[in-house]
């Protein structure tokens, strides 16, 4: 194939992927600000509608890492694509939602749709782009995934300043037929020959659901010996399922790459920056409204700052990550964030937009100068046939810290904490635990992969 073929062919791609994954962003994201007003259509307290997040989040964690070993086995391409259809079907009943246990359910189907898309993006990345370019590629998915961030609420605000809350799931549906339309360009991967793990995915997907489950039970207000007993359950079968995995040659859980130290490091430190984020964006609609009286419409303004600023800085720091070690850029990152979280908590009296806006600017540099690098080391370090499980690993770590923000959220919601200081505090504590972990990655040992390593462990690139 001559060069302006395959060129034009990775750039297809590259949309192909990009507009995936503003779709399930979109979709995933645009419900945060609409939290209060559904809350309020369909009679329910404000930590039950939390629960349209987190029920999102819930089967996403639940189903990302056994959909990545399927992407292996079936093809990442094609699972990929079926996941948009999953997706755009169920985000299309999202609209028909009157009652909350409906919503609830056909969250619950997009999410599964969701997985199967993100389970093997990053795979479906590192196969795009060449060796020498995953740093700024990463970057790329990051600004979409930034964009898309930063539009949701925008989008989310304008929707209800016009319209009921159902019509903000609608505003995803255009990019999911775009995204369609070029997944044919997507690459083409080989298949593996092993059987799928079922019971592997199975015990997976109960102890992710059991243990997050049980604490949602007690976030609620259900029995506390009943949460207690469901979230025991799920250590149980985490114990059982971890033990199992040690034996297995390409394990549902990636036991194989969390058991290098950077590697360990690198998602400890994405887990803690990931509740850090939900805490501070799902409680600040909340103290928005209910403290210094925005207007629905006026909260996704304020909220745009954040993302608008991580898609600048993040392509930047992903490029950088090609040269630099990810444990400067990361610990650099946190600590611009930590200095914006403490600003955030500490706002004046009567808060004008720049007042927040600045703020948000700040925190929202912080974290892109720390994700994009974070992701690159990551997905540059696995080996090309653990590449879907090192995806997933990235994805699956995303969700559980946003779920488990999305928690402790609702948690301060449901005792009167969640709409003052004390979440963009947490948040700030979070991210110092970030920022170690990163700069102890700069220890010799524990360093950035040598780009020789990555480049012998880089696919052919799309043709």
């Amino acid at each position: 194939m001559t060069e302006a073929p395959a060129l034009r062919r990775r750039v297809q791609a590259i949309a192909a992927i990009s507009c995936g994954t503003a779709l399930v962003v979109i979709d995933g994201a645009i419900a945060t600000v609409a939290l209060p007003t559904i809350a309020r259509d369909l009679h329910v307290d404000p930590a039950s509608a939390v629960s349209v997040v987190t029920v999102y989040q819930l089967v996403l964690v639940m189903l990302l890492l056994p959909f990545s070993g399927l992407g292996d086995r079936i093809g990442l391409k094609r699972l990929y694509q079926i996941g948009q259809l999953v997706f755009t079907a169920a985000t299309i009943l999202c609209f028909f939602a009157k009652s909350l246990p409906f919503l609830l359910i056909v969250r619950a189907a997009q999410a599964a749709g969701a997985a199967a898309t993100l389970s093997v993006a990053s795979a479906l990345i590192r196969r795009i782009y060449p060796p020498q370019q995953l740093g700024r590629g990463l970057g790329i998915n990051s600004v979409v995934v930034s964009s898309a961030a930063a539009l949701a609420p925008t989008l989310g605000g304008l929707v209800l300043a016009v319209a009921p809350w159902p019509w903000v799931f609608a505003s995803a549906v255009p990019f999911a037929v775009f995204s369609l339309l070029l997944g044919r360009a997507l690459p083409d991967s080989e298949r593996s020959t092993e059987p799928f793990d079922l019971l592997g995915a199975l015990l997976c997907a109960a102890m992710f659901g059991l243990v997050i489950g049980g604490l949602e039970s007690a976030v609620h207000g259900d029995s506390p010996v009943v949460s207690a007993g469901i979230v025991l359950a799920g250590i149980v079968i985490a114990v059982l399922f971890v033990r199992r995995e040690r034996d297995e040659p390409r394990p549902i859980l990636p036991i194989d790459l969390l058991g290098r130290p950077v590697l360990a490091l690198s998602t400890i430190g994405a887990f803690t920056a990931f509740i850090a984020t939900m805490t501070t964006l799902l409680s600040l609609p909340f103290r928005l409204q209910h403290v210094y009286g925005f207007a629905p419409s006026e909260v996704g303004a304020v909220l745009a700052p954040w993302p608008l600023t991580t898609m600048i800085v993040a392509p930047l720091a992903g490029a950088l990550s090609d040269r630099y070690p990810a444990g400067a850029l990361g610990g650099i990152g946190m600590a611009v964030a930590v200095v914006g979280l403490v600003f955030l908590a500490f706002l004046p009296a009567d808060p004008t937009w720049f007042d927040i806006a600045w703020r948000m600017s700040l925190s929202g540099a912080g974290f892109g100068l720390f994700l994009s690098p974070n992701a690159r080391l990551i997905i540059g370090s696995a080996p090309v046939q653990r590449a879907a499980a090192a995806g997933g690993l990235i994805s699956t770590t995303r969700m559980v810290g946003q779920t488990t923000g999305a928690t402790l959220v609702a948690a301060l919601l449901a005792v009167g904490l969640g709409g003052g200081m004390i979440p963009p505090m947490t948040a700030a504590g979070l991210a110092l635990i970030a920022g170690l972990c990163s700069v102890a990655r700069l220890n010799p040992a524990l360093r950035n992969p040598r780009g020789q390593e990555t480049d012998d462990a880089q696919p052919a690139q799309v043709r």
